[in-house]
């Protein structure tokens, strides 16, 4: 049997039919699809979903309305994260700039090793009438166009020119799409006339599909080669990414480091892997890293990687990683991360891998002194957390104040969210994080304008697990500097339109608070970083009139100015109290530096100038490179069995 319909009809069809199934629960794959239309989409995918809308079809593809075509693919990234990979949304932009716009959400999707479908639209196939609106002419390339500029972003990439062409495009779509190893984002470019072209399509096409979302088990020989590794450490260290969160394996990782008494550090993503207050919980590592990871990394012999990627931020440009005969044992899901840094490789599954290392030292835990010590500092760093967050700086709040009184007065599954600027290492640092999903920080692309967006994407998912999964609700904090906001607020109107309440924290501290600090630090005095009027000598006038908190309000959220640390964790409550989108706007003095550890991050410094400050700042830079690793060191040897 067949059915008639259009390309992109039976696109939007298919999509309603696809469910994953991990552990034995089932749960449709699509939540929903993203869409801004223009000439290149509105007659294609735009009638698609506007027909399975109309026909009442309990299980049509939601349409969700966005204002920015990045904005739209950061909410559905967010949304994947949320839903630990398992779900996610489609997104769907008109040709030209259209789709341009969500090249940047793209790479982020690519680079966090989140699922996205991207259905941009493309130019005519036929070729009837070139050059079409919006069109890129290539004289030397005729089947180019600006999609072309998805394939090094995206993790699979197809362009439709005829309709039998969909079907198989679409099977590999969702391979890669569901593959934890292999997921990014995946672009299926779709010229503006195939989208409307009419085909007779088989029914088995449409029928409900389930995707099987693997946990691969440990290779025999490779187990046996990581638990000798691990068996002759005297210091070693768990540093835990964001594969544990998405593996689900936050249980098995807290048995591992109980019976094992191995301390965990914690990346960006890996954050919340254990609950802050964990005995073998030492935070953060790396760049933004605590005094306790940092100290317990300068020493370990072994560093057993558990779903990381590890990020320059991770191993401070390779510098934290400093014991001479460290080496590395790396479980990951992908063969191409659990190589790096010339570790024995592990592929597996997170939750798998961790349940067969415990299994298998059955008996063995790390010397008791490593233990305690490990714990002994991690409660010396929590005491400097407790007094960045009590401090008493007059007439502006610091930043770390604003961080504290958030996590002081959130509930426990309350999320937390933020992407760039100084507040993800603060955050990273400072953020006493009490639940598995509590703590939601993208900083594989550290992409400014995702926090608005992105925030709501994490709402909508929090909102639909409650539906599906029957779990309590959450509230999202969405941290954001002016920089930021300033950047790409627009989602603001989405989620009121929505009814879909966020918690935006709009931090104002008139410039680039982050790039500023930087900028001095390699003795560039933060130039261009500042807001501020052009005078004769530069862009060193008076700060600039902008009233952030009146822009929020003339989108439609709820403001509250507030201008002190009390009136800021008043309305904190407030807005909890409250059912709407509502923006706290605080100004800080981004002048107090939050708590830091000596880690360092490899930005060059120029190798020659007239500046005094750049001088000092490239013979600085040149002493931190001489502690560089290359970490090339063979971890399977036979010493380190011995």
């Amino acid at each position: 049997m067949s059915t008639r319909l259009t390309v992109a009809q039976a696109l939007v069809r298919f999509l309603e039919a696809q469910h994953v199934e991990r552990d034995g629960a089932e749960n449709p794959f699509f939540a929903g699809c993203w869409g801004i239309f223009g000439h290149g989409n509105v007659a294609g995918v735009g009638q698609a979903l506007l027909e399975r809308e109309v026909a009442g079809d309990p299980s049509h593809l939601r349409y969700l309305q966005g204002r920015n075509e990045q904005a739209m693919v950061h909410a559905a990234v967010a949304y994947a994260r949320q839903r630990d990979r398992l779900a996610t949304m489609a997104v769907t932009a008109s040709v030209g700039p259209g789709a341009t716009n969500m090249v940047t959400g793209a790479a982020l999707a690519t680079i966090n090793r989140l699922p996205v479908l991207l259905l941009p639209g493309d130019t005519f196939a036929t070729k009837v009438a070139n050059p079409v609106l919006q069109e890129l002419e290539d004289p030397a390339n005729g089947d180019i166009s600006v999609n072309d500029a998805f394939r090094p972003v995206s993790a699979y990439f197809d362009r439709v020119h005829r309709p039998e062409q969909l079907a198989p495009a679409l099977l590999q779509a969702m391979r890669v799409l569901i593959d934890p190893a292999a997921t990014g984002a995946v672009t299926l470019a779709l010229p503006q006339d195939v989208q409307a072209e009419a085909w007779d399509w088989p029914d088995e096409l449409f029928a409900r599909r389930v995707w099987h979302v693997s946990r691969p088990v440990p290779e025999p020989a490779a187990l046996d080669r990581a638990v000798a590794a691990i068996r002759s450490a005297r210091k070693p260290l768990v540093v835990a990414g964001g594969g544990v969160t998405y593996s689900r394996a936050n249980d098995a990782l807290r048995a591992f480091a109980e019976a094992t008494g191995i301390p965990v550090a914690e990346t960006q993503a890996g954050k919340g892997a254990l609950a802050y207050d964990h005995p073998q919980a030492v935070g953060a590592i790396g760049a933004t890293g605590t005094t306790a990871a940092n100290a317990l990394a300068a020493e370990a012999d072994l560093v057993i990687g558990v779903g990381t990627r590890y990020s320059d931020f991770t191993t401070a440009s390779r510098t934290v990683f400093a014991a001479a005969d460290v080496r590395f044992v790396n479980l990951n899901v992908s063969a191409f991360d659990s190589h790096k840094l010339a570790a024995t490789s592990l592929v597996a599954d997170a939750r798998v891998g961790l349940n067969a290392l415990t299994a298998a030292l059955d008996g063995w835990q790390a010397d008791a002194a490593h233990t305690q010590r490990a714990t002994q500092l991690a409660g010396e760093w929590d005491s400097i957390v407790q007094a960045a967050y009590d401090q008493d700086h007059q007439p502006l709040p610091a930043q770390s104040q604003v961080i504290g009184a958030v996590n002081e007065l959130s509930d426990p599954r309350d999320i937390v969210l933020c992407a760039a600027g100084s507040m993800p290492g603060d955050l990273h640092k400072l953020w006493r994080t009490r639940d598995r999903k509590g703590y939601h920080v993208e900083y594989g692309f550290s992409c400014m304008g995702y926090e608005i967006a992105g925030g709501l994407g994490v709402k909508l998912a929090a909102l639909d697990e409650e539906a599906l999964f029957d779990e309590a609700g959450r509230d999202v904090f969405v941290m954001v500097g002016d920089g930021s906001y300033l950047m790409m607020n627009t989602e603001l109107v989405t989620a009121v339109a929505e009814g879909v309440k966020i918690i935006v924290v709009l931090v104002q501290n008139h410039g680039f608070a982050s790039i500023g600090a930087l900028s001095e630090s390699l003795g560039s005095q933060r130039f261009g970083t500042q807001y501020r009027y052009r005078t004769e000598t530069g862009l060193d006038g008076d700060r600039l009139p902008v009233d952030l908190a009146a822009n929020a309000a003339s989108l439609g959220a709820d403001v509250l100015p507030v201008t002190g640390i009390e009136d800021f964790r008043a309305a904190i409550l407030k807005a909890k109290q409250s059912s709407r989108t509502t923006v706290i706007h605080v100004e800080t003095d981004p002048l107090v530096p939050a708590p830091d550890s000596p880690a360092w991050w490899d930005v060059p410094v120029a190798e020659v100038s007239a500046l005094d400050s750049t001088q000092q700042a490239r013979a600085a830079y040149d002493e931190h490179k001489t502690h560089q690793r290359s970490h090339l060191a063979p971890t399977d040897n036979e010493k380190d069995h011995g």
